[in-house]
């Protein structure tokens, strides 16, 4: 085996009752859930293994509710004495992974997130963004169709997440008229998302502006696993990079694809997807057929990684 990567998901993988079966079987797992309820103020648990769906899909509960789950998730992994080589994450999962790192303290993270949901929520008034998939072109196609379609209002490309799989971002007016040439150009689909804001689009700079008041009162520590970032696709070099890549973060592209490649090029060929889903390891296969995907959402799940992992 090569090395082995850790990667963490971002909104939209959220589910009533996730982390809920490794916190049942893990002490420490279970302290995950206690230390975001004492960070946070309320009762996060409650609202993920009992809450509905519409409460938990609000952007300021998701974040905190898929990094708490998350990092549940990644105790058994840390307790079976499994230690990745690099870590990354989606979005928001960029946050787990400086948990993992060691860059934030959990409790620091989840309330930081919490802001962030908020702020990202905030920045635009609903119904005034929108973000839309378009499936089966090429990026260079993709960022051609974003420059034609600003004639309609402003518009970007938000996610690279794998070949053939690129969302774009920006005023509702302009997301339609990139919708409609995308179609034109033959893409096999390009659809609208169910999301409530244009997220890393140049619309959510004023809420990197707040954000970066809020990491301005946190502390960075130093990274014991190397983190590859959004932003560039590349890993960080230092500790003081860590704050500026999460600012941009929000407003920028976020270059998966690009993330998993540097990762490879490094030696990976194993990648574990901590926390709820199953999204991220989709993305892996696409990008490269022959990487070995991974995840650890429940016990069976977790049953089958290990067994992988230490076999």
């Amino acid at each position: 085996m090569g090395k082995i990567a850790f990667i963490f998901p971002g909104q939209g993988a959220q589910y009533i009752g996730m982390g809920r079966e490794i916190s049942e079987l893990y002490p420490s797992a279970a302290e995950v859930f206690e230390k975001a309820n004492q960070a946070l103020g309320f009762d996060i648990r409650d609202m993920i293994f009992n809450g509905d769906e519409e409460t938990l899909a609000i952007t300021e509960n998701t974040q905190p509710a898929i990094l708490t789950a998350s990092i549940a998730c990644l105790m058994p992994l840390l307790e079976a004495g499994i230690r990745p080589d690099y870590t990354a994450g989606l979005s928001l999962g960029e946050y787990g992974a400086h948990v993992l790192s060691g860059t934030f303290t959990f409790e620091d993270a989840v309330k930081i997130v919490r802001k962030r949901g908020k702020f990202m929520q905030d920045a635009v008034p609903i119904g005034l963004g929108a973000m839309a998939a378009i499936l089966g072109l090429d990026r260079d196609v993709v960022i051609d169709i974003c420059e034609a379609a600003q004639s309609a209002g402003v518009i970007g490309p938000a996610n690279f997440n794998c070949p053939g799989q690129i969302v774009v971002a920006g005023e509702t007016a302009a997301v339609n008229e990139a919708i409609r040439l995308a179609t034109e150009k033959g893409a096999k689909r390009a659809v609208l998302l169910n999301v409530s804001a244009p997220f890393h689009c140049v619309m959510l700079e004023p809420a990197g502006e707040k954000l970066k008041a809020v990491l301005d009162e946190v502390e960075v520590h130093p990274m014991n696993i190397p983190v590859v970032a959004n932003v560039t696709g590349k890993v960080i070099p230092s500790e003081d990079q860590v704050k500026e890549l999460l600012i941009q973060q929000v407003s920028k592209s976020v270059l998966w694809e690009d993330c998993v490649r540097t990762m490879v090029e490094a030696g990976v060929d194993t990648f574990v997807e901590v926390g709820p889903g199953k999204v991220l390891s989709g993305f892996i296969k696409k990008i490269d057929k022959n990487l070995k995907a991974l995840n650890v959402e429940d016990k069976a799940s977790l049953d089958k990684t290990l067994e992988a992992l230490k076999g």
